[in-house]
């Protein structure tokens, strides 16, 4: 049969294109086997499929997990530590999920998700960073260029305010902005904002808890651009059963 794979980042740079179709033997398959035959194809991938991760659908898949015909099957390495959602109005906890591909107002999301008990919201931004200390001295960047999987990346980000949710029971509103595309130095990358009715009731530990995860599950990659070449910034992370929502 033949499958149609999506690759992300370094693993689409290898191979000179995102999506491509990979004849396997049968009616159905498994990841492993999907792993053995794209290397057979592109050996160049050999090294990074090692370490990439598997979605079937939009979730993590592993090991000897299906394939039939007619799946979305995406490999990615990990993470780098638009589309746009309504706020949930449900309950009194709404709920923002967005990859956005230009700046956005942070004081606009606090008001999205804050309620008349809202008392309090901790806000997390990321920035591009244009100096890093390193060994050999300062390292400078001259931009980032953010890549994600869209529909499963929305999806994760929802599991990750669920994960928050089951944690803070008393956490209300939560909003979480990824960038996309290419971003200057200085300019927002994400932001993630928790809100509660009282300073002591989640919100400082959630929005904690969702950067961190966002950077282990949420499927987003960054190109950091300096003066003398690029590279994707792969993370350290790798999925297991336990991350599938």
């Amino acid at each position: 049969m033949q499958i149609s794979i999506l690759l992300f980042a370094t693993l689409r740079d290898i191979v000179g294109q995102k999506q491509i179709a990979l004849e396997v033997p049968g009616e159905t398959t498994t990841i492993t086997e999907v792993r053995r035959a794209l290397v057979a194809t592109y050996p160049a991938l050999a090294a990074n499929l090692e370490t990439a991760s598997a979605a079937v659908n939009e979730e993590f898949a592993f090991g000897d997990a299906a394939v039939n015909a007619g799946d979305q099957v995406a490999f990615f390495p990990p993470v780098s530590g638009g589309s746009d959602s309504t706020p949930d109005q449900a309950e009194g906890h709404p709920e923002i999920f967005r990859l956005a591909g230009a700046p956005f107002s942070t004081d606009e999301l606090i008001a999205a998700i804050t309620r008349p008990a809202t008392g309090a919201v901790c806000v997390f931004s990321g920035m591009v960073r244009g100096e890093t200390a390193a060994d050999v001295g300062v390292v400078r960047t001259e931009r980032l260029e953010y890549e994600a999987y869209e529909t499963m990346a929305l999806a994760k980000m929802r599991q990750v305010a669920a994960e928050i949710r089951e944690r803070w029971p008393l956490v209300q509103g939560i909003a979480i902005v990824q960038r996309v595309g290419r971003l200057a130095v200085g300019l927002n990358t994400i932001v993630i904002a928790c809100a509660s009715g009282h300073r002591d009731q989640g919100c400082f530990e959630a929005a904690r808890y969702g950067i961190d995860r966002l950077k282990e599950i949420v499927p987003v990659w960054k190109k950091e651009i300096q003066p003398d070449g690029a590279a994707w910034v792969e993370g350290h992370y790798r999925p297991t059963p336990d991350d599938r929502h």
